[in-house]
C-alpha cells in the first residue's frame, strides 16, 4: 500500500509545512484502517504568517475590478464541473455520506461559484438625493479586509464555498481553516483557487484543530471578520472570543428541527421526507429533522410506515451506491450518539428502532450507527431538545396544529422546520408562526438552495444569512456613505436647509 500523501498549508502563495512541523491523520469513517493523508497541525505562528499574507494581499486585491475578481470565480465553477466525480468521491472516503450526496455537496460548491460571480457586476450601491443644493449623496460598499473562514466537516466543500465565494467577490482576502476531520475538500477548493490564478496571498488554507488554529485565528486583530459554522456551544466561544477584537461575526449553529406532519397530510409524501430529512449524511446535518410531531389521529399509522421505510435503509460505504446511510465521522460522535440513546431510554423513551451500534463484519471497521426512532417522547426530554447529530429522531404526538406549533418553537434553537398539509389555511399560519429561519411546506426540513437566505433564529445563528447573493454580500462588505459638495461653499446639514 502506497504511504497517504501529505498536504500542506498554503500561505502567501507557497504549500509550506506548519512552523512545528507536526501534522495529523484523517483516516476514512467507513474504514478506520485507511489513512486519507496526513496535514499540517498548524498553530500562533502559522496563523500570524498567513493573516500577515492575506494583509498585504488585500492592499492589492481590493484594487481588481469586482468584474475582474468574479471572472476567477466563474472559471473555479467550470473546474468543479470537470472533477465532480473525483472531488465527491474523495469526499466519501473523507467524511463517509453516500456518494450521491457527495456529488450534490460538489455540486453545490458550482452553484455558488456561478451565482456569486455574478454579483461581481452587481455589488449595488445607492444614491440618494441630498437635502442641500449643489451636493451628491450615495453609498457604496467596501470590503472588510482579512476574513477567517472556520467551516464543518458535514459540508466539506459546499460550506467552505458558501464563505469563501462571496468574500473573494467583494474584494476581501481570506484564511479558510477547515475543520481536522474533513481538510481534503477545503485543500481541493483552495488548488483550483490557485489553478485560476487568484494572486499570492489572497487565499490562505491553515489546518490544524480548533485550540491549536482556530482560536488564534479568532482572536488575531488582524482579522477583520470571522465566518463560522459548528455547533452553538463552539460559536459561543467564537462570539466571545472575537468580541475582544471588535470583530465582526457571522455564526451559523445547531438546529433541534421539527416536521409536522398534519391528519390529513399524504403520508407516503411525509414519510419519504422524514426519511431523508432524518437520515441523510447520517443525520449530521444542522437542518437535520430530529423531531417529528405527528397529529395523534394518525400517529400509529405514521409511526408504522416510518419504522418500517427506515428498516429497509442500507447501511454501509458511502461508495457503495446501493447504501442509503453511511458512517459516523468519528469514534467521539459515536459515543455521544450512543450516550444519547441511554439518555432517551432513562427518560422513558422507547426506541423502536436501532439504537444500537453496527459492528459485524464491515461494520466493525468504522462508525456505523443504524438509523434510529423513538417513541414516547415529550418536549421536555433531552432527547428532545438537545442536538444529537446522529440518525436519530424523535417522534412527538400533538392534538391540533396549535399543539404542534407549541411543541415545534418549544426549542432553544430555530434553524429549520417543515409542516405537511394539504390545507393551505394551516400551511400559511405555519408558515407564519414557526419561530425558524428556514420553513418548508410538504417537504422536508433538508434541501436548502445556494440562491436564497440560510441561517436561523434563537441559538442557531447570531442573524446574518448565508447563500443569497445579497445577504451573503452584507457578511463580506461595508457600507461607506459619501457625501460630494460641489457648491463652492460651506454647507451645513440640518442647518442651512431650514
Amino acid at each position: 500500500m502506497a504511504e497517504p500523501k501529505t498536504y500542506r498549508n498554503f500561505i502567501d502563495g507557497e504549500w509550506i509545512e506548519a512552523s512545528a512541523r507536526q501534522t495529523h491523520e484523517n483516516r476514512n469513517p467507513a474504514d478506520k484502517s485507511e489513512v486519507i493523508g496526513t496535514f499540517q497541525s498548524s498553530g500562533q505562528a502559522d496563523i500570524d504568517a498567513a493573516v500577515e499574507a492575506a494583509r498585504k494581499a488585500w492592499r492589492r486585491w481590493r484594487q481588481v475590478p469586482a468584474p475582474k475578481r468574479a471572472e476567477h470565480l466563474f472559471r473555479m465553477g467550470e473546474i468543479l464541473v470537470r472533477r465532480k466525480e473525483e472531488y465527491a468521491r474523495e469526499m466519501t472516503r473523507e467524511m463517509g455520506k453516500p456518494l450521491r450526496e457527495a456529488r450534490g455537496d460538489v455540486q453545490e460548491a458550482i452553484d455558488v461559484c456561478y451565482h456569486i460571480a455574478g454579483e461581481g457586476r452587481r455589488l449595488h450601491g445607492h444614491t440618494t438625493p441630498s437635502e442641500l443644493p449643489n451636493k451628491s449623496c450615495s453609498s457604496m460598499r467596501a470590503p472588510l479586509g482579512v476574513c477567517g473562514l472556520i467551516t464543518p466537516w458535514n459540508f466539506p466543500m459546499a460550506i467552505p464555498s458558501w464563505k469563501l465565494i462571496p468574500a473573494l467577490v467583494c474584494g476581501n482576502t481570506v484564511i479558510i481553516k477547515p475543520s481536522s476531520d474533513a481538510p481534503l475538500s477545503a485543500y481541493h477548493l483552495v488548488k483550483v483557487c490557485q489553478e485560476v490564478g487568484i494572486p499570492r496571498g489572497v487565499v490562505n488554507f491553515v489546518t490544524g484543530d480548533g485550540e491549536s488554529a482556530g482560536t488564534p485565528l479568532t482572536r488575531h486583530p488582524g482579522v477583520a471578520l470571522i465566518s463560522f459554522t459548528g455547533s452553538s456551544e463552539t460559536g459561543r466561544q467564537v462570539n466571545l472570543a472575537c468580541a475582544d477584537t471588535y470583530k465582526r461575526t457571522a455564526l451559523e449553529m445547531g438546529g433541534k428541527n421539527a416536521m409536522i406532519v398534519m391528519d390529513d397530510a399524504r403520508l407516503d409524501l411525509a414519510v419519504e421526507g422524514a426519511l431523508w430529512g432524518a437520515f441523510a449524511t447520517t443525520g449530521q446535518r444542522c437542518t437535520a429533522t430530529s423531531r417529528i410531531i405527528v397529529h395523534k389521529k394518525i400517529l400509529k399509522e405514521f409511526v408504522d410506515r416510518f419504522v418500517e421505510r427506515a428498516g429497509s435503509l442500507k447501511v454501509g460505504d458511502g461508495l457503495d451506491e446501493s447504501v442509503d446511510v453511511g458512517p459516523l465521522i468519528n469514534e467521539a460522535q459515536l459515543k455521544k450518539v450512543m450516550d444519547y440513546i441511554q439518555v432517551g431510554r432513562d427518560e422513558g423513551a422507547d426506541p423502536v428502532l436501532g439504537g444500537v451500534r453496527l459492528t459485524k463484519n464491515e461494520y466493525g471497521r468504522g462508525f456505523f450507527f443504524p438509523p434510529t426512532v423513538f417513541t414516547g417522547v415529550t418536549r421536555g426530554m433531552r432527547i428532545a431538545r438537545e442536538e444529537i447529530f446522529g440518525p436519530v429522531v424523535c417522534v412527538l404526538a400533538a392534538d391540533s396544529l396549535e399543539d404542534a406549533l407549541e411543541i415545534a418553537n418549544d426549542s432553544p434553537y430555530g434553524l429549520s422546520s417543515s409542516i405537511y398539509t394539504q390545507d393551505v389555511n394551516k400551511a400559511f399560519a405555519a408558515m407564519r408562526d414557526l419561530e425558524t429561519g428556514i420553513t418548508y411546506v410538504n417537504s422536508s426540513t433538508i434541501g436548502a438552495e445556494t440562491h436564497l437566505p440560510f441561517g436561523g433564529l434563537k441559538k442557531s445563528g447570531n442573524g446574518h444569512r448565508e447563500g443569497a447573493a445579497h445577504t451573503a454580500i452584507d457578511i463580506f462588505s461595508e457600507w461607506k456613505t459619501v457625501y460630494v459638495d460641489y457648491s463652492g461653499k460651506l454647507q451645513k446639514a440640518q442647518m442651512d436647509n431650514n
